[in-house]
């Protein structure tokens, strides 16, 4: 098992169940892992990995992965996942992305991270991890939510904000990750060259066969900061507030009709290291 040294967000992704969440976006997992170019033998790290949404789709393509992600939960369901689906070329760890300290140095082609290390702590430390472990002429390809951006996921991370306590002295958002600058700045300081790193914007859909409202419950009772802040609201007589914010938000943003296709707009970036 990796070194797991303390990190808040261990209990937040543990908190609720995250894999609710993930149903919904498996389609967009598989098209993202269908546009890397990964082949038989190449190997792979998959940080923040849930239960596996890129990481199955990533072994299915004859990869050798490895999933580390913090909640222990999640861990065993994507061991769970794998182990059914027959890949033994795949298996789930329990880990932090700021401390990757049971992983050796350039130890693979490609370091994969979708909505999953833009969460852990220390975001300096976490791009120095993951230029350590990935080899020369490797990649490092992540996928991060975009601050202000008007699209699902960031106006409900806005929105959870809005209702719950003030973040502890020295808390980076994780959102910073979305700032084109600030990953320059991360990178840049763990020896990435400028010309090195790229960005594009990209779109994550999630599917639900049901109304958006069924979306947002799904939200409501299985995620984490959207958990935590309906907790607040309720101690401060505002849920009612914060449930009609967010259907008036998930209504809004649905583009498939009786089902629910909500699209979210994200920063891919991609850094190679020579």
């Amino acid at each position: 098992m990796l070194d797991s040294a303390v990190n808040p967000n261990k209990a937040l992704w543990e908190k609720g169940d995250f894999t609710r969440i993930a149903a919904t976006m498996r389609q967009s997992g598989e098209e993202l892992v269908a546009s890397l170019g990964i082949t038989a033998g190449l190997s792979v790290l998959d940080l923040g990995c849930g239960d596996g949404t890129t990481a199955l789709p990533a072994a299915r393509r004859g990869a050798d992965v490895i999933g580390v992600d913090i909640a222990a939960n999640l861990v065993a369901a994507g061991n769970a996942r794998a182990k059914a689906a027959g890949l033994y070329n795949l298996r789930f760890e329990e880990g932090d992305a700021s401390n990757l300290g049971g992983l050796a140095d350039e130890a693979f082609d490609l370091v994969l991270t979708v909505f999953g290390a833009m969460f852990a702590p220390r975001p300096y430390d976490v791009a120095q991890e993951m230029v350590r472990v990935t080899r020369r002429g490797g990649r490092i390809v992540m996928g991060n939510w975009i601050p202000g951006d008007p699209t699902l996921v960031a106006q409900i991370l806005k929105i959870s904000a809005a209702y719950t306590p003030p973040p502890p002295t020295g808390f980076v958002s994780p959102m910073t990750w979305g700032d084109e600058q600030q990953v320059r700045d991360r990178f840049q300081s763990a020896g990435i060259d400028n010309g090195d790193i790229s960005f594009e914007r990209s779109t994550w859909f999630f599917r639900l066969d049901g109304p958006p409202t069924g979306l947002l419950e799904t939200f409501r009772y299985y995620y984490g900061p959207t958990m935590n802040a309906f907790a607040a609201a309720s101690t401060a007589g505002r849920e009612e507030q914060l449930a009609a914010e967010l259907k008036e938000l998930f209504t809004a943003q649905n583009r498939g009709g009786e089902h629910t296709v909500i699209p979210a707009t994200f920063l891919k970036v991609t850094v190679t290291k020579n």
